[in-house]
């Protein structure tokens, strides 16, 4: 920790209304960001681009929507009586039922008063002789606030194909990750799916029971485990209830936020048999989850040739489930590991091939060329549709901070700052941006673990943080160049001993054309990050300079 004084001054322009914090974002993070200031005494504005709370949930209302992780571990851990009192109704909780869940928490703590629907943050300026940043919205309003927390979301902005033409389609277009509110109904109509990341995972197999034709254009396979989503046992439920305390803590201390039986063994130090018997289970027990086989053996994610013993029983499974050998050659993933992209979970994903309304177009052998104005175009094939569904997922973790002008000491513009990577420390700060805080931001944990333990673990280290500061007098925190760098190069060093590098993903960026292509994650474990950020708080916060 350093300590400084503040001496640098800036135009201050017109009057603005001020307070204690400005939150952008209403959804998970942004309603615990919230409630937490809240009870700490802070005034508090939250800003929301949506039409209603819950961030991701709110958007990705697509058919077949639902999270990867548990009910009952993706939930919020701050109050004892809401997680006894809300009771989940499937083992993975459908988007209309974690809406409904937001919803509850919203109103139970009254948290809708200090959130501004609608409203989209264009710019955040950092104002040196005050030291406040100035909040501008699209709706025409200007705060001015000691603090600026960007809860924008990890995915939350979405990204389309990067073909021409997709204005001038004349049938109905949609995103998964930006779908119409209401009912949409695909019955006896000539539907296209592009792209077999997540979302797709999701919505190809209810859109065929419907349509009369559905084409899903794959560019890259993806490994696919069952998701065996059942309804909860109401015994289950209060067995993790009753001993939720525990449960919360191994979460924490766990790998990825989900707390599994610890590996031993390597994967190649086990005959074939017990390999592939462990596999088996995961792949058939109903209580298994998106992580199981991923942690299974010590070096799944770090040995290729470990790795590949998980890829091959994946595609040897898709082999036995579609019937066409033709068409499960396409859809067996091949050309990098297994769990470095985002592993999907499915409901008869693969069986969905199997329909005789349903035909797969692989896009590696015969790319997109064009959107038409009546469907879609290939280098070997027009398609006529009435419907497209772009399922081509999102320019994840500085998506949405890019989307505003943010801009600290001197008028640097964070855009400018992060144009060769982004650059930051602990995730949660960055150097030249005092007092601005991005939780799940690059360089944390974030989307390679549950997202509600990570939400939590950020949201209140830095409600503690403020909390100090106005104990002690502290007018602004900013993290050190040196510090910011130093972690950011233990993010590539950590990500480097995986085999996460070896595949082209949105973990590493290279999914939006001309982003950096580097770990936008931090993979060393939720336990050791947490261990990490407690022991910066420790040392006075170390690695940041405390300005009086």
């Amino acid at each position: 920790m350093t300590m400084t004084s503040e001496h640098s001054a800036s135009s201050t322009g017109q009057e603005a209304r001020e307070i204690d914090a400005v939150v952008v974002g209403a959804g998970f993070a942004g309603l615990h960001m919230l409630y937490k200031l809240r009870e700490l005494g802070f005034s508090v504005q939250v800003y929301e681009a949506g039409g209603g709370l819950g961030g991701t949930w709110y958007w990705n209302r697509y058919p077949g929507a639902r999270v990867d992780v548990k009910s009952m571990y993706y939930n919020y851990s701050f109050d004892p009586e809401l997680e006894q009192e809300w009771e989940w109704t499937e083992k993975y909780p459908p988007q209309p039922e974690l809406l409904r869940y937001i919803n509850h928490v919203a109103d139970r703590f009254d948290l809708r008063k200090d959130v501004r629907l609608r409203t989209r943050v264009t710019a955040a300026v950092y104002d040196e002789s005050a030291a406040r940043w100035r909040i501008s919205t699209d709706q025409g309003e200007v705060v001015s606030a000691r603090f600026a927390i960007m809860a924008t979301g990890c995915l939350s902005v979405a990204k389309m194909v990067e073909v021409p033409g997709i204005e001038a389609f004349r049938g109905r277009s949609f995103h998964t990750g930006n779908w119409p509110e209401g009912d949409v109904d695909f019955t006896g109509r000539r539907v296209a799916v592009i792209g077999t990341g997540a979302s797709g995972v999701q919505v190809i197999p209810l859109v065929a029971e419907v349509a009369e034709t559905l084409t899903v254009f794959q560019r890259t396979a993806n490994y696919v485990l069952p998701a065996h989503n059942h309804t909860i046992d109401p015994e289950f439920q209060r067995a993790i209830k009753s001993r939720y305390r525990d449960v919360r803590k191994a979460n924490r201390e766990s790998s990825f936020g989900i707390a599994q039986p610890e590996a031993t063994k390597g994967a190649l130090e086990v005959s074939e048999e017990e390999r592939n018997a462990f596999y088996r289970r995961v792949w058939e027990d109903k209580d298994s989850e998106l992580v199981s086989m991923l942690v299974g053996f010590t070096d799944i994610l770090a040995d290729e040739a470990a790795n590949e013993t998980a890829a091959q029983f994946v595609r040897d499974r898709i082999a036995e489930i579609v019937t066409d050998p033709a068409v499960a050659r396409i859809l067996q993933p091949s050309g990098y590991p297994f769990g470095v992209k985002r592993p999907c979970l499915g409901t008869n994903y693969y069986e969905t091939f199997n329909r005789p309304n349903v035909r797969l177009v692989d896009l590696r052998a015969t790319p997109l060329t064009e959107v038409t104005e009546s469907g879609l175009a290939t280098t070997e094939e027009n398609f006529e549709f009435d419907d497209i569904i772009y399922a081509t997922g999102y320019d994840a973790m500085t998506g949405a901070l890019d989307a505003i002008d943010i801009r600290g000491r001197g008028g640097v513009s964070l855009r400018e700052k992060w144009a060769g990577r982004p650059v930051t420390y602990l995730g949660l700060a960055v150097a030249g941006f005092p007092n601005l805080f991005t939780i799940t931001g690059p360089g944390s944990p974030a989307v390679l673990s549950n997202m509600l333990v990570s939400i939590e673990q950020h949201v209140d280290w830095v409600a503690d943080a403020m909390d100090r500061m106005r104990s002690e007098g502290v007018t602004t925190m900013e993290a050190e160049a040196d510090a910011e760098q130093e972690w950011t190069r233990h993010v590539d060093e950590v990500g480097d001993m995986t085999l996460y590098p070896k595949a082209d993903s949105w973990y590493v960026g290279s999914n939006v054309p001309g982003k950096p292509r580097v770990m936008y994650a931090y993979i060393g474990g939720v336990g050791a990050y947490r261990e990490k950020c407690d022991q910066v708080a420790a040392d006075d916060y170390d690695g940041f300079t405390l300005t009086r």
